[in-house]
């Protein structure tokens, strides 16, 4: 038997049902509190990154390759907290864990996972046991950095990223997540203030691969709120919409009498957090913006990227708009907006 079967037998046998989607309300809440600080950071894609050698540390094995049969209180110890072995997402998504690792506070400071390669999308997941700062795991396929599967700084609650550097016709990868990369940005904590880079800190870290399997159908994200008109001094412009599947682009042109613009993007669908924004004001290439704010209810999440423009005159803002990963049958509804002063 194999850690596969034994883990469905298992869980047919479970008295309570699947478990929901660890990753919907929690990550999104988390996700609004902490946009202001991510945008502002310049660590990311562009980072220099120093690695520091360090011992790799096991891992649950994957299903099929176990070399002895394992025992039900043995599985369940080794199924950390927040990373179920099966659930559905919120759209209606499959999902299935391939592998699960754990880099702890005292010890090595990786973890590599090898998983089979199905064709099927397969995403990254972390739960963090720690404080704000800490040293975020790189991930790397096969030795390569993805950039894509980054995620925010610790979060008790599950996230999920893509894996976009697998190789198509590939029948294995090896996913490694560690905490020894340096080339941590700079964060601004107020308005105006310095930009400090804070003292990493260490945490536990549970980690997995998981593959999941398109919808049959494409799911129909949800209406975007619309932006506030007016918002801690500012006034809304222009804004402009779509959804990724069918628009990939917009232009607007605005006016800014203090010459300065602020632009801030919203979403809705699963999917979100996975979209990048490529920006460009008068010609001029600005910092790709990553991920997109999911606002359903309470105070506006506003994150505006401020840009510095010439007094009076008509400014052209163009944006490309584009997913890490796969997300077929997965769209996302994009609104992103212009304020001025």
């Amino acid at each position: 038997m194999t850690v596969q079967d034994l883990r469905d037998v298992l869980r047919e046998r479970a008295e309570a049902p699947s478990p929901g989607n660890p990753n919907r309300h929690d990550q999104v809440s988390a996700r609004i509190r902490r946009t202001r600080l991510r945008r502002r950071a310049t660590a990311g894609a562009g980072a220099v990154a120093a690695f520091v050698a360090s011992a790799v540390v096991g891992v649950l094995l994957l299903p099929g390759t176990a070399p002895e049969v394992i025992s039900a209180a043995r599985v369940v110890q080794e199924m950390p907290a927040g990373l179920p072995e099966k659930f559905t997402a919120g759209d209606g998504t499959a999902y299935r864990r391939l592998a699960v690792g754990t880099i702890k506070k005292e010890g090595a400071k990786k973890v590599s996972l090898t998983v089979p390669v199905s064709g099927k999308p397969l995403d990254v997941a972390m739960t963090c046991d720690g404080e704000d700062f800490v040293n975020t795991p790189r991930v790397s396929v096969n030795g390569n950095a993805d950039t894509g599967a980054q995620v925010l700084p610790c979060e008790k609650a599950m996230e999920l990223r893509p894996l976009s550097l697998v190789r198509r016709g590939a029948t294995e990868a090896t996913v490694t997540f560690d905490t020894t990369v340096v080339g941590r940005g700079c964060v601004q904590r107020k308005k105006d203030g310095p930009c400090v880079t804070p003292e990493p800190k260490v945490a536990t870290w549970n980690v997995a691969v998981y593959e999941w399997t398109p919808p049959a159908r494409r799911v129909e994200p949800e209406p975007v709120k619309d932006f506030p008109d007016r918002v801690d001094g500012w006034k809304l412009a222009r804004s402009a919409a779509g959804v990724s599947d069918r628009d990939s682009s917009f232009t607007l042109v605005v006016k800014s009498a203090s010459g300065k613009i602020g632009m801030d993007q919203l979403c809705t669908g699963d999917l979100a957090a996975r979209m990048w924004f490529k920006i460009r004001v008068n010609g001029t290439d600005a910092p790709m913006v990553g991920g997109c704010n999911v606002w359903k209810s309470g105070d506006y999440p506003m994150a505006l990227s401020e840009y510095d423009v010439p007094k009076g005159s008509r400014v052209t803002i163009t944006g490309k708009i584009g997913f890490w990963g796969e997300y077929t049958n997965r769209p996302v509804r994009w609104s992103a907006g212009v304020y001025v002063k």
